[in-house]
């Protein structure tokens, strides 16, 4: 008797967390067509032939459901970090096998990096706390990770924090241009924005060129505001 309640058990929470991933996707396409705040639980129910009241079995509110697709996103791209492997030896190595699950992953959950990229304000309260401490676990690995690099290669010129955000710029927002078929591979994609982002990093603070020098005008914030000529 226990056995047959134990495997009951199984089967229902691997069927209640199938059906969730799958409520999941289908809110994450419509967010990311719609937007958050234009999209209705209604929709939601229709995309998944669900009714209200199965819908709100698995999530409380529109909120939390966002929530849950966000972090279902950064548990699993921290999950496949986790799972690389023996993470020793060349630092430059372990930065690429952080690109590759990085973009990886999102390309294969374009609608997600897109709601990921989009809504990153639509949280608030004790979603947006925890969606904070998800998000600066997994930042602090591509940033150690840099600052691990910087030392040996004298790339101490270029900031940290710059650095870091400067790469997951670079990955974050290929949803907005790419596309697998007039666009490279995805080997070939990292491959080539490691070698822009490599040899910018390592040579960049100290790189000096005629072409590179700033211009002598200084408008300061008076020089770029639209309306400094109005009465």
């Amino acid at each position: 008797m226990t056995v047959m309640t134990a495997n009951r058990s199984e089967s229902f929470t691997r069927h209640h967390d199938e059906k969730l991933r799958e409520i999941l996707k289908s809110s994450a396409k419509i967010f990311a067509e719609k937007g958050f705040h234009r999209t209705s639980i209604r929709d939601i129910a229709r995309a998944t032939d669900m009714s209200l009241a199965g819908l709100y079995y698995y999530f409380r509110t529109k909120e939390e459901l966002l929530f849950l697709i966000q972090e279902q996103c950064f548990v699993t791209l921290l999950q496949r970090w986790e799972k690389t492997g023996d993470l020793s030896g060349d630092v430059r190595v372990k930065i690429r096998t952080f690109v590759e699950n990085h973009l990886g992953f999102f390309l294969h959950n374009m609608y997600e990096m897109k709601v990921m990229a989009h809504e990153d304000e639509s949280l608030t309260g004790k979603f947006q706390e925890k969606m904070l401490v998800l998000k600066r676990r997994y930042v602090k690995v591509l940033m150690d990770l840099i600052e691990e690099m910087q030392s040996p290669e004298g790339g101490k010129g270029i900031n940290l924090r710059a650095a870091t955000f400067s790469l997951f710029g670079m990955m974050n927002w290929i949803y907005t241009w790419y596309h697998p078929n007039p666009d490279l591979p995805l080997p070939e994609l990292i491959d080539q924005m490691l070698r822009i982002y490599f040899f910018g990093i390592l040579k960049g603070g100290k790189a000096q060129e005629p072409w590179f020098t700033p211009s002598s005008a200084d408008p300061g914030k008076e020089g770029f505001s639209l309306w400094q000529n109005l009465p």
